[in-house]
């Protein structure tokens, strides 16, 4: 089993910045890839961003580019996701989840653990 911690969520007026971490134990894997997901009110899960454990490759949503980015600190089995210029369309819980696929899938069906989520408000 594999455990997914998130923190680093919070109240943030529009146009500031948030970093979330995601920490994984127990039967962590080498390889593999671990994702951002976000699930605001009413809505469904949807793909943020994903990254290669090993390769260090990434993959972003189009709500993400240019303002989100994903990282990874392999020593420490934890995933980063900073987030800069946030809009008020941007808050939801946001989720790490992990796969022990090499390929980078947005679809939340692949992903086989999950984290507890973690909350990000952008107001206005």
């Amino acid at each position: 089993q594999v455990q997914l911690v998130e923190s680093g969520g919070g109240l943030v007026q529009a146009g500031g910045s948030l970093r979330l971490s995601c920490a994984a134990s127990g039967r962590t894997f080498s390889s593999g890839t671990m994702a951002w997901f976000r699930q605001a009110p009413g809505k469904e899960r949807e793909f943020v961003a994903g990254i290669n454990w090993s390769a260090g490759t990434t993959r972003y949503a189009d709500c993400a580019k240019g303002r989100f980015t994903i990282s990874r600190d392999n020593a420490k089995n934890t995933v980063y996701l900073q987030m800069n210029s946030l809009k008020p369309e941007d808050t939801a819980v946001y989720y790490c989840a992990a796969d022990r696929s090499v390929l980078i899938h947005t679809a939340s069906t692949f992903y086989d653990y999950w984290g507890q989520g973690t909350q990000v408000a952008v107001s206005s």
